[in-house]
């Protein structure tokens, strides 16, 4: 982000003088020529590019539109799952890729609820994008920018961004655009609240590292805090009472690693408070609903042998120490984890495209938005359009990872085909459309047990098992699925010292 402001609050007039030393300067400095031209002030801008639609251009500060000799930019908004697994295939040969994101970083979500109870460090799920995409890093015209984007100009070709500042009020946002030959929208969902009071204000969610982070710090606070003499009985119960919401795979999945917590650690470092910590489960219809009736009466079987209360309810509202259900039952609790689906963004929501029956981005088989040239979606931001006849995907790693795999290898026929330019791939031929064919589904319960289902619908037939083989299956895959050696080996290493030493209750 220096970089950028340094480059673009140059003034007109210097800016000249810099690029014409840049030009005269010979070849040893052609390099440096070649990154400053990609950056233009206002007034190179409006020269450029005059104002159309309406929209004064005359602020445009950022990366310019790619010449003739340069590469075709891919620019991809959000570094998940979708976004991560496109900029890992995509051949930076025929593209500059440039991510814009608020993190720098993937989260392996299927093994975060591991980092919130100490069995895995949190650098353990985190994986740069530098290591993912090493262009970014190292190829001139291949960035990434911290930073939000908050509107998009199909007809230009442009979106524009803000800087992502973490909050921190001694630094202002820097709002700045970048033209793209192709744009990418991946910046995923978040995590729905169905308009629940209080939820936003009182409740944790579970989906980035900053989450895991706060939920670890929340519980171990709760459990000193609780062995505080003279405090009331009925305010020990409550701090020390962990409630999640949301029966999904995720909230299942922390379940039971708290409850290994629980049992495995507390009753071993915190016996004044070992019977009076509990988890419950709250969920409106059935847990792990996509999984077969046997491997769900497991589950639930397991989850209260281990300590784990299941609830059936709706919560109505949340209050700072207290939920209330739908029966006006009052459920206290000093740690509220929210895992309850997710829904569009609202920058998705306020994108002028197109959307599916579930208001996201409408694509169509090949992953474009029919209605503008050069723009593509994938992962949760996006749903099939009606008009295509396809059911829209579940907001799954596996689709997102998968459609993310098809476009880099789109853009890349593209790109061979001489495509890659804005507005250039009306007349070529996409070849094969995006088809969707589920592995099936994992999740552990705690106590070495997990449930593995291998059939590609609720209804159709496979194979699906439990107990401690299913739970040596899943960590088997989930380890080879972590993205780079390194974080293999971190998972590998976390795993055995936590089997050796137990989990680590330090509140850093």
């Amino acid at each position: 982000m220096f970089l950028i402001k340094n480059l673009t609050r140059v003034s007109p007039s210097t800016s000249s003088s810099i690029l014409t030393r840049f030009r005269n300067s010979g070849s040893s400095s052609s390099s440096s020529y070649t990154l400053a031209s990609r950056f233009c002030t206002a007034q190179e801008t409006q020269i450029q590019s005059p104002a159309s639609n309406g929209v004064d251009r005359s602020q445009y500060e950022g990366l310019r539109p790619t010449r003739e000799g340069e590469k075709p930019r891919v620019v991809v908004l959000g570094s998940g799952w979708a976004g991560c697994r496109l900029m890992k295939g995509i051949d930076t040969n025929l593209y500059d890729v440039v991510c814009v994101s608020p993190r720098n970083h993937m989260v392996f979500t299927p093994l975060l609820a591991s980092t919130c109870v100490g069995t895995l460090e949190f650098r353990s799920v985190a994986e740069p994008i530098s290591r993912i995409q090493p262009a970014i890093s190292r190829e001139p015209g291949s960035y990434f920018f911290l930073a939000n984007c908050s509107r998009l100009d199909p007809d230009a070709h442009e979106v524009h961004c803000e800087t992502f500042t973490d909050g921190l009020d001694t630094l202002k946002p820097w709002k700045f655009k970048i033209a793209y030959d192709k744009l990418v929208v991946a910046s995923g969902a978040e995590a729905s609240t169905f308009g629940i009071h209080g939820v936003m204000e009182n409740a944790i969610f579970l989906r980035e590292v900053h989450h895991a982070q706060e939920i670890r710090r929340k519980l171990l606070l709760n459990l000193m805090l609780s062995d505080t003499p003279g405090i009331a009985k009925e305010e020990k119960q409550r701090l020390l009472h962990c409630v999640v919401v949301g029966g999904g795979p995720t909230g299942v999945e922390f379940s039971g690693e708290l409850s290994d917590f629980i049992m495995k650690d507390v009753r071993q470092r915190y016996a004044h408070v070992k019977d009076d910590i509990h988890v419950t489960l709250i969920e409106a219809r059935d847990i792990l609903s996509s999984f077969d009736d046997r491997l769900r009466r497991y589950a639930i079987k397991q989850l209260n042998k281990s300590g784990v209360r299941f609830v059936r309810g709706i919560v109505k509202d949340v209050q700072p120490q207290k939920l209330i259900l739908d029966d006006g039952t009052e459920v206290p609790y000093g740690l509220l984890v929210w895992s309850t689906g997710v829904g569009p963004s609202p920058f998705v929501r306020s994108l002028g495209l197109p959307k599916d029956p579930t208001g996201r981005i409408g694509i169509d088989e090949w992953m474009r938005v029919p209605s503008v040239q050069d723009v593509f979606a994938i992962g949760d931001c996006s749903g099939y359009l009606e008009t295509t006849g396809k059911p829209t995907l579940p907001a799954l790693a596996q689709v997102a990872e998968r459609e993310g795999k098809y476009l880099a290898n789109l853009l890349n026929e593209i790109g061979k085909a001489n495509g890659g330019r804005a507005n250039s791939a009306k007349e070529i031929e996409l070849g094969a459309p995006f088809v969707y064919k589920h592995l099936g589904s994992m999740a552990t319960i705690g106590r070495y047990k997990a449930l593995v289902d291998l059939r590609e619908s609720k209804d159709a037939k496979g194979i699906s098992m439990t107990g401690f083989v299913s739970w040596f299956i899943w960590r088997s895959a989930y380890l080879t699925r972590v993205v780079s050696w390194r974080n293999r080996f971190y998972v590998a290493i976390n795993w055995f010292t936590t089997f050796v030493f137990g989990r680590d209750i330090s509140r850093i």
